[in-house]
């Protein structure tokens, strides 16, 4: 009798371990939430820098991380919505891929770190964190947005488009109002006239050509935005067929026919980005983890694209391109 109690116990002792140990298990999986008010599509390869970066750090999908992504395919009004629902799957981290994205996941928690994988603007001025070295709640990351970006931009176009004197900017208010504060700044000592046209939807879009065209601007400078990113095969076929020279913020522009693009390398943000998410699954609080600025910047060249405008791109300037498209 008390020998067939024994072997019973140690039936029901051995039944009981799985139980024991799948929490475990369970506890040892990293959630990563990754929010974009684009479409994966446009960020199919950052998302795949991220992945790669944190492989090299140790983490393999399904076995110790899991990244819930979540797009607002450029509906900026859904974006809180995701941002909840992330908070709801109680991710460890979120990472959030633009301004729109940040203020969202902000919105939906004070506690669960966030990462900012590039945060057009200043982070500083739009209250994202307090400063650049100590951001001082549960947000940090990296900035895609330097002081000289817009002057830069503003210089190549001018190369490119010899009697520029007008520029209209497409971009989203409000958060684009320090960029353009500091472009204005540079236009000025260019002697270029700056015209921001605001893109709050889709619809905006050809609008905003139509407007350029009607107030005669020589150039357009696109600045980093959800809505046009998503439809960028949209927008650089209005520069064509609107016979425009644009200034693009990112080479996936580019292989939609784009003239030019002049901006922070994305795919190292995100590689640095996978950084910052070890270091807070490890341990380490937003608050001591100082945003970094961007530190590498790409030109790429349309040839074809500057052909079609009958534009003759300076040889000096194909000679400091990092890519030129034939």
């Amino acid at each position: 009798m008390c020998r067939g109690v024994l072997i019973l116990s140690l039936v029901l002792s051995f039944m009981a371990m799985p139980l024991a140990v799948e929490p475990q298990q369970a506890k040892n999986v990293s959630r990563i939430g990754f929010l974009s008010a684009g479409s994966p599509a446009v960020v199919s390869d950052r998302i795949e820098a991220f992945r790669r970066a944190l492989h090299e750090l140790g983490y393999v999908e399904g076995r110790n991380v899991v990244i819930e992504q979540r797009y607002a395919e450029g509906r900026l009004d859904r974006v809180r919505e995701l941002a909840a629902e992330l908070v709801r799957l109680k991710v460890d981290v979120i990472v959030a891929a633009a301004p729109t994205p940040t203020r969202a996941a902000m919105e939906a928690t004070a506690t669960i770190p966030i990462v900012m994988g590039g945060v057009g603007g200043d982070p500083v001025a739009t209250g994202f964190v307090a400063t650049l070295a100590r951001p001082g709640a549960n947000v940090t990351g990296l900035t895609s947005i330097s002081d000289e970006l817009g002057a830069k931009q503003l210089e190549l176009l001018k190369e490119i488009v010899r009697r520029l004197s007008r520029v209209s900017v497409l971009g989203t208010s409000p958060g684009h109002a320090l960029y353009y504060k500091r472009a204005e700044l540079a236009a000025r000592a260019l002697q270029i006239q700056l015209d921001f046209l605001d893109v709050q939807a889709p619809k905006d879009i050809e609008i905003a050509f139509e407007r350029a065209r009607e107030r005669r601007a020589d150039a357009v400078l696109v600045l980093p935005s959800p809505i046009l990113e998503s439809h960028r095969t949209q927008v650089t076929k209005l520069a064509a067929t609107n016979r425009l020279p644009t200034m693009y913020p990112f080479p996936e522009f580019m292989k939609v026919g784009g003239l030019v693009s002049y901006g922070v390398n994305v795919i190292d943000l995100y590689r640095r980005a996978a950084t910052y998410v070890d270091k807070i699954l490890k341990g380490a609080k937003p608050a001591d983890l100082p945003v970094e600025q961007p530190t590498k910047f790409e030109l790429v060249i349309n040839l074809k694209a500057a052909e079609a405008l009958g534009l003759t791109i300076p040889p000096s300037l194909l000679l400091r391109a990092d890519q030129v498209i034939q």
